[in-house]
């Protein structure tokens, strides 16, 4: 269920065992940490249902672009999308190709969500790392959701928060102005 003008409303997960949708407490803290995101240009990586970048779009955000390389999540988050009336960038691809292709195109974004799968979370700190830095505006913050015994690392960034719900770690990053 998402909160903000869109409050109420239940998204669709995709089928299997792959995607794990942050909680609706995780998220509700998570945004109120936040505070606001209007106006934001939200990156929603490794999207699965697409809840956290919807989550933002209910709040206010500008837009938003969901990424995810499983064609079950591509196709949940596509429903949602439909379900709620909201218009978004869904890309079907890897994070990294995202990233470079991002990179190339001169895009910034205010706002990353990063979720990988639980299992990976550790081993892709500099894949995440370098491809981020070059896609955040200046005063940008990153979301990293991961298992607290192997927390996504984000190198070059100031940890600005980090907090534990059960085995879910969030870490907020901020991406230095200039």
């Amino acid at each position: 269920m998402i909160a903000g003008r869109l409050g109420g409303r239940i998204l669709v997960a995709p089928r299997g065992r792959s995607t794990r949708p942050t909680s609706d407490r995780v998220r509700e803290a998570l945004f109120s940490i936040l505070g606001d995101v209007r106006s934001a240009r939200v990156l929603d990586l490794y999207a699965g249902s697409g809840a956290l970048g919807i989550e933002a779009v209910s709040r206010g955000a500008a837009e938003a672009t969901f990424v995810d390389s499983s064609p079950s999540a591509i196709a949940a988050i596509r429903r949602n999308l439909t379900e709620l009336d909201l218009e978004a960038e869904v890309r079907h691809q890897t994070v990294h190709s995202f990233l470079e292709r991002a990179q190339r195109d001169g895009r910034q974004y205010d706002l990353a969500f990063a979720d990988p799968p639980y299992g990976l979370a550790s081993s892709l700190r500099d894949e995440l790392s370098a491809g981020l830095v070059r896609v955040l505006a200046p005063g940008a913050r990153a979301v990293a959701e991961s298992d607290r015994r192997a927390p996504v690392e984000l190198d070059a960034r100031e940890l600005l928060d980090e907090r534990r719900y059960g085995d879910t770690l969030i870490r907020i990053f901020n991406v230095p102005t200039g």
